[in-house]
């Protein structure tokens, strides 16, 4: 696999660094565009590999998988990282209700403390009542995001694919904004393409796509809309290569994000010749 990742370093990423910038969430800056999940590998070694080859700078860990595994004395994915070079964005999956959230977040700052990371008050708030289909409580969010906030976290919500709660979790002082593509881990793609390019178009705050995502296009898609960065977890953890769709995935965004910033041609109803019929014979 090493051989692999040195065949992609052939590919220069000095052109890309060129005409990039940084990813920016609550005045903290990151290389990478692309964040991991923790969830979901077929081993431990499986996630570490992904993770290394995907150069990602921010791992999402739930709160509450982490603590059990402590509890229980098995091994645990959150030890056997190098948390100097990477940012931890613990979340609070599972939680149904704003309190549960609550809760789970102070012990997501506290275990950041305890990796060394004294300064991250980050949290990728999820209030999840539903098992069916895994969709985000509107209401419970923002009351959730609001007493955080307040609480000096630096808030990620993550979200229904709704302009107007963007827009309101926005207003309140989050950090970010993280709508999802399609539900968590269903591999559906970019099912709320329209509502994504709306949220996109009127945040003035990152947008982060995060569940759903099937593809190395799928990322690509959304980064080329205007994304700031895609969260995948399922797609390179269920892959029948993980640490191959892991650079994939980190090439794909690296694409798509150069892409956006190239600023596409527009679209025409006609076709248009590449060579006018100036000095033909």
């Amino acid at each position: 696999m090493h051989i692999l990742y040195n065949k992609y370093l052939l590919i220069s990423l000095k052109d890309f660094v060129m005409f990039s910038n940084d990813l920016c969430i609550a005045g903290r800056s990151f290389k990478s565009r692309l964040m991991l999940g923790t969830g979901k590998y077929k081993s431990l070694k499986d996630a570490k590999e992904s993770i290394y080859l995907s150069s990602t700078s921010i791992v999402t860990v739930a709160v509450r998988r982490a603590q059990k595994t402590k509890l229980l004395g098995s091994s645990n994915l959150v030890d056997g990282l190098d948390w100097k070079r990477l940012w931890l964005l613990p979340n609070t999956a599972g939680c149904q209700t704003a309190a549960e959230a609550i809760r789970v977040a102070v012990l997501g700052r506290e275990m950041a403390k305890k990796l060394g990371q004294e300064n991250n008050n980050f949290v990728k708030l999820e209030v999840i009542p539903d098992s069916k289909y895994l969709f985000p409580d509107p209401l419970g969010t923002l009351k959730a995001a609001e007493y955080l906030i307040k609480k000096n976290f630096d808030v990620l919500p993550y979200i229904n694919a709704d302009p107007l709660l963007a827009k309101q979790l926005e207003d309140l002082g989050c950090s970010t904004i993280m709508p999802l593509a399609s539900p968590i881990g269903s591999g559906q793609g970019l099912q709320n393409l329209f509502n994504l390019k709306i949220i996109i178009r009127n945040s003035k705050i990152p947008v982060i796509i995060d569940a759903g995502i099937a593809t190395p296009s799928d990322a690509s898609k959304v980064m080329e809309l205007g994304a700031e960065a895609v969260l995948v977890n399922t797609a390179v953890a269920q892959a029948g290569s993980s640490a191959q769709m892991a650079i994939a995935m980190k090439l794909a965004i690296k694409a798509g994000r150069l892409a956006y910033l190239a600023d596409r041609i527009l679209a025409k109803n006609t076709a248009q010749a590449s060579s006018t019929n100036y000095g033909i014979l």
